[in-house]
């Protein structure tokens, strides 16, 4: 079996202990990988602290730190197929998309290699005469970094590269849970030049590796992707060293299709939506809600559309939909859709897991119309879509907000007046129009309710790295008036 390291102040490493890695598309274990515990988090997060403080990192200037983030970028487009059958085999996310997703990871790091040197304090107009006042932006600190398995090489970029545009430095957490390619991943920051202590990479298991670390006294910020009751438990160990979070929690997407659209290209958005990463996305569209007038003729294309669906081997460039990532998440699935159908809901398609080895289900279709069902309200994360449907514009948009997640939307209408309304109405922190699952470095994207708070992408992330220190300078040579006042 292939054996992997963590990386901690710029050596590599084993954890305490090692644990085993499954192959979802086997069942079968294929590597074995470091378990971090509390003394391996507790070097790995001393570390961060003291190239913050005190090493080159932090006389590192922003151009020299952008230069850094732009080798980095180069290295992950040269390795991105490695990488990706990495992902792919530990993850059984398919290749057709590792690959893809991966090359563009490394735009990430350019988009933030050339912030670097962007990030500004200001002048303050003070409005007394003998003083001048500014602004200036600096590090947050040092930021531990939870990620989960699913789109971990783009989930850890969105953290990872403006944290490092902003100059901190950073504890990575890969989950338990297919962890190979972000500790392969450590390699490259490694060959990139990066200073020892900057970035540090991990994995374990919650209560020995992410309790130590969401809690540890030298830890300024958590970024952490994943689900909100795992959430909770990294709120709760802030509350001991009162480090600010940003959290993205996933959700219950809601997908708008009204009678105006183009149905077969709004059916393929809601496919790529729901099926594509085998439903495993925080932003899947899992939700859709269709005009009734339309409803029977659409559930037609898409249920065509899904029983087209190619399942297969992950590695094999023709798969459209692998395996789940664990044998567990296919459990509950199975587990919520069984709760669903007995509260009422129709099977349209699909419901079963396939024969054979490996994690796989069937890309399946609930129809839920006028049964409120768990699967309208709890997450399957896999490729189950859930419908409803309703007669006018006020009722979409009540179906829509019907949910304490807050994530993504989809809305599908040639009526750009009734778009615009919509997307003002709708309680989420992206709504894509006739298009969906769209991202870009440039863009940022987070939520709102169970789907937690903080925005990740774009200026506003690198920003959020940052605390603004405020800077006042007398330049009077008068004595200070009266010590009694305040000024």
């Amino acid at each position: 079996m292939q054996r992997f390291q963590c990386y901690i102040d710029g050596e590599f490493a084993d954890g305490e202990g090692r644990f085993e890695s499954v192959d979802p598309a086997t069942g079968a274990a294929w590597a074995e990988m470091p378990e971090a515990r509390e003394a391996d988090v507790d070097r790995a997060v001393e570390a961060a602290h003291k190239a913050l403080d005190a090493g080159p990192w932090s006389k590192l200037t922003a151009t020299l730190r952008g230069k850094l983030l732009y080798r980095l970028a180069d290295l992950v487009a040269e390795n991105a197929q490695r990488l990706a059958e990495l992902e792919t085999r530990d993850t059984g996310k398919i290749i057709r998309e590792t690959s893809a997703q991966i090359a563009y990871v490394a735009e990430y790091y350019r988009y933030y290699a050339g912030i670097a040197d962007k990030i500004e304090g200001s002048y303050l107009p003070i409005d007394k005469p003998d003083m001048e006042v500014w602004l200036r932006r600096e590090p947050i600190g040092v930021v531990a970094m939870v990620v989960p398995w699913n789109s971990q090489l783009f989930l850890s970029a969105v953290k990872i590269g403006p944290a490092l545009a902003a100059g901190c430095t950073m504890v990575v957490k890969a989950s338990e849970d297919g962890p190979a390619p972000l500790l392969q991943f450590a390699r490259l920051v490694h060959e990139a030049g990066f200073p020892a202590g900057v970035v540090n990479i991990i994995t374990g298991f919650g209560p020995a590796c992410g309790a130590a670390l969401s809690r540890h006294p030298k830890v300024d910020h958590i970024a952490f992707t994943g689900g909100p009751e795992t959430a909770r438990h990294v709120v709760r160990n802030s509350a001991e060293n009162l480090a600010s979070t940003s959290l993205e929690l996933g959700g219950k997407s809601p997908f708008i299709v009204f009678a105006d659209a183009d149905l077969e290209s709004a059916a393929n958005a809601q496919v790529a939506g729901i099926f594509a990463a085998t439903g495993q996305s925080c932003v899947a569209g899992s939700r859709l809600i269709v005009e009734k007038s339309v409803k029977d003729r659409f559930l037609e294309i898409l249920k065509r559309k899904a029983e087209a669906i190619c399942i297969g081997s992950p590695l094999d460039m023709a798969t459209e939909v692998g395996p789940l990532a664990t044998e567990r998440q296919r459990a509950h699935i199975q587990a919520l859709l069984g709760r669903s159908l007995a509260a009422g809901a129709r099977l349209v398609t699909g419901g079963t897991a396939p024969d054979g080895a490996g994690f796989f289900y069937q890309p399946t279709i609930l129809d839920c119309d006028g049964n409120s069902t768990p699967a309208l309200e709890e997450e399957f994360f896999g490729p189950v879509l859930s419908v409803v449907s309703f007669e006018t514009e006020a009722e979409a948009l009540a179906l829509a907000n019907a949910t304490r997640y807050g994530l993504a939307a989809g809305l599908f209408t040639r009526d750009l007046t009734r778009a615009h309304r919509l997307m003002k109405g709708i309680r989420t922190g992206i709504v894509w129009v006739n298009t969906y699952r769209a991202v870009s470095p440039i863009a940022p994207f987070g939520g709102f309710g169970l789907s937690g708070h903080g925005r990740e992408g774009g200026m506003e992330a690198a920003l959020d790295f940052t605390r603004t220190k405020t800077v006042w300078l007398r330049t009077s040579d008068d004595p200070i008036p009266d010590p009694f006042v305040m000024r």
